[in-house]
């Protein structure tokens, strides 16, 4: 059995001190400040109005919603919800996959959305099955994650005559959650990525198409189903409408999970976590496999798709990860990317072989001298030819993460390349969850 031990970033509050911001999937649990039942849940929400989507013409008038409504995936690469749902209702008796699977340390949103409102994620794969005409739900979280008892008890809260769904726990490793992982898992126990195409939408489980979503982006159709697109449209901006949730870490005075609008600039939302823990020196967006930069000149970015995109980096997992100011960016990087290399599915070789050289080259870089100066030769080679070559995107996220290092602490890389000493690389700032990988943890 894999086990992990996670950031506690990932865990910490759930309450944004303003209670003017906009509070959506998190407005029950601030009312009540407890995990809403199911009858608590149907008192605050109604009834799941699956009766006004059932049909041909209801499933039109649920997939033109969410059109409209702009609800984009909230799992990392920000796919518009609507075509996504289109893509699988298109095919013969579609399966749906609640993807619960947080393989991303830097964020705990998934895990803290499924203990404090279950009840909007199911309803959000119920209906998700409704609009695609689907008769099988899947429901994955990690394995040993202690979120499954929970999940396991609002499944049985659920009323019969329900589309059925199953909870299943997959092996808790970084690229296990990625979507052709999870359905290969589902089909076969092997929790690794599979060369695309076929992608999941078009053959999947059971070679049915395969609608694969995050649990967040079940949990927004949820609303959208009852409330319609214009209100979700209430907030947020034209291409990243509504609210979602963020991972506050490493140097913050409060870490964990907050609510906030799209367009938000980044330095409100780190004030709902309190602020920065002294002066910032740079923020990672988008978790492990994302981009650095430096600040302040990342606190004044909105928290959005389109400004991210501008700005160099993505939004991914909607994660941002502060580095205080008394950190090596590069020694930090290099822990990262030897854990990301260990995370490796061990199967294509820009992972099996590219993300240890990349990581070795960065430990050469912190330790600084002649083999550092030879490091960063063989690095503008290596970050160069790996990208776009592997089953999935876990070399690539490892690569922009080394990219935006060097870019962002070039500072730091002269200082090392001239020798000097590094005064904080052997005190880590940001945590890199240990993974116990010595038994067949892939099944």
């Amino acid at each position: 059995m894999t086990t992990a031990r996670r950031p506690r970033a990932a865990s910490g509050p759930l309450l944004p001190p303003d209670p003017a911001r906009p509070r959506r999937l998190l407005a029950g649990w601030l009312e009540a400040r407890q995990s809403a039942g199911f009858a608590e849940h149907s008192a605050r929400y109604g009834a799941l109005p699956v009766e006004r989507y059932a049909g041909r013409n209801g499933r039109a008038l649920l997939l033109s919603t969410v059109d409209a409504s702009g609800l984009r995936g909230r799992g990392g690469a920000g796919f518009p919800t609507g075509r996504k749902l289109r893509a699988v209702a298109r095919g013969r008796r579609p399966v749906v996959v609640a993807n619960g699977c947080e393989g991303e340390p830097a964020s705990g949103k998934d895990r803290a959305l499924l203990t404090v409102a279950p009840h909007l994620v199911i309803d959000g794969a119920v209906l998700a099955a409704t609009a695609t005409d689907a008769t099988e739900i899947i429901l994955c979280v990690h394995r040993a994650d202690p979120i499954a008892g929970s999940v396991a008890g609002a499944l049985a809260e659920r009323p019969s005559g329900e589309i059925p769904i199953r909870l299943v726990q997959a092996p808790g490793r970084y690229v296990a959650s990625e979507e052709s992982a999870l359905v290969n898992f589902l089909e076969t126990g092997d929790a690794r990525p599979t060369a695309k195409p076929p992608r999941p939408f078009e053959r999947g489980v059971r070679g049915r198409p395969t609608l694969v979503d995050n649990v967040e982006t079940l949990a927004h159709l949820a609303l959208i189903a009852r409330y319609g697109s214009e209100w979700f449209r209430g907030c947020g901006t034209r291409d990243s409408p509504g609210t979602t949730l963020v991972t506050a870490g490493g140097g913050v005075a409060r870490p964990g999970v907050y609510e906030t609008a799209f367009g938000t600039p980044v330095a409100e939302v780190l004030g709902q976590a309190g602020g920065p823990a002294g002066t910032p020196q740079a923020i990672l967006f988008g978790g492990y496999g994302g981009t650095w930069l430096p600040a302040p000149a990342a606190a004044g970015i909105r928290l959005s798709h389109e400004d991210l995109r501008a700005a160099g980096a993505a939004l991914g997992v909607a994660s941002l990860t502060v580095l205080p100011a008394r950190a090596c960016g590069l020694a930090e990087t290099a822990r990262v990317l030897r854990y990301l290399a260990g995370e490796s599915a061990r199967q294509c070789g820009p992972c099996m072989f590219g993300l240890p050289a990349v990581a070795d080259d960065f430990i050469s870089l912190v330790l600084g001298g002649r083999a550092a100066a030879l490091a960063g030769q063989r690095l503008r080679t290596r970050l160069s030819v790996i990208p776009g070559r592997g089953a999935c995107a876990h070399p690539d996220g490892a690569v922009r993460l080394a990219a935006s290092a060097l870019r962002c602490f070039a500072d730091d890389l002269r200082a090392h390349l001239a020798g000097r000493p590094c005064a904080w690389a052997a005190h880590p700032a940001l945590p890199t969850p240990e993974w116990n990988n010595r038994s067949g943890d892939w099944t």
